[in-house]
């Protein structure tokens, strides 16, 4: 999915769960390439230059996320809750405490061991950083969320300086465990029951083309005939989940 297309979704789930008209749900995403930077994010962090990135197809957008300079692309799931905050997690740094214990968690399931470091956001592997953390909070509902790195074809972290880190290393489940990378769909099941325990939220899950419920299908009219992919495996059986406390 185009990360446009992906940002409509979030946008009208996000005004739906502020009116309360749809419970917290999530979405799992795999991304056409694409580089977006954070509101605070400087094009200094591209190391092409944008029209180089654009003929080979690569989108640029400016997120309303926090952070810097990013990458989402075929062998990653972008994680996008969008939550009503309250009880545990229920300011920033609770959030972010979950969305790394998320990707930690879930390194640990592969026998791969992650960890948080001081002043940075993000899960950190002895290979690198492995987990990139940006959100938003409205009126104490999230948006936006993280990414977890599976095997990431092409690898467009070499395109930017990743969240302004200029030396630091970007790692991948395929990096850390030698050469194999784990089915992406097994990577979201791991994640999905992390995800459950981590932000005490039941999840109901509706994968690729699975009819949703009413109210959801209804906030996700969006037309993708544009988003289909020409080339590449950049399709996959995204799930979207509705949870509940």
């Amino acid at each position: 999915m185009s990360y446009g297309a992906g940002l409509r979704w979030q946008l009208a789930l996000h005004g739906a769960r502020l009116a309360d008209r749809v419970p917290d749900v999530v979405l799992w995403l795999v991304h056409r390439p694409v580089i977006t930077l954070g509101r605070r994010g400087r094009r200094s962090a591209l190391v092409r230059p944008a029209d180089e990135l654009a003929a080979q197809g690569v989108e640029l957008h400016i997120a309303s996320r926090g952070g810097d300079a990013t990458y989402h692309g075929p062998g990653q799931w972008v994680v996008y809750p969008i939550l009503r905050l309250g009880g545990v997690g229920a300011d920033a740094h609770g959030h972010l405490w979950n969305l790394e214990e998320l990707s930690i968690r879930t390194c640990a399931d592969f026998g791969v061991p992650a960890w948080r470091r001081p002043g940075m956001s993000g899960a950190w592997t002895a290979q690198g950083k492995i987990a990139a953390i940006g959100f938003h909070i409205k009126r104490w509902v999230t948006l936006h969320g993280t990414s977890f790195n599976v095997d990431p074809q092409p690898n467009g972290f070499e395109w930017i300086i990743p969240c302004g880190l200029r030396g630091e290393p970007v790692a991948s489940l395929r990096q850390c465990l030698g050469g194999e990378a784990p089915p992406m769909d097994t990577v979201a099941e791991r994640m999905m029951a992390n995800f459950e325990h981590v932000f005490g939220r039941r999840l109901t899950v509706w994968r690729g083309r699975d009819p949703l419920p009413t109210d959801l299908a209804n906030l996700l009219e969006v037309d993708c005939a544009d988003d289909e992919p020409s080339g590449g495996d950049y399709d996959s059986d995204s799930p979207t989940s509705r949870a509940s406390n």
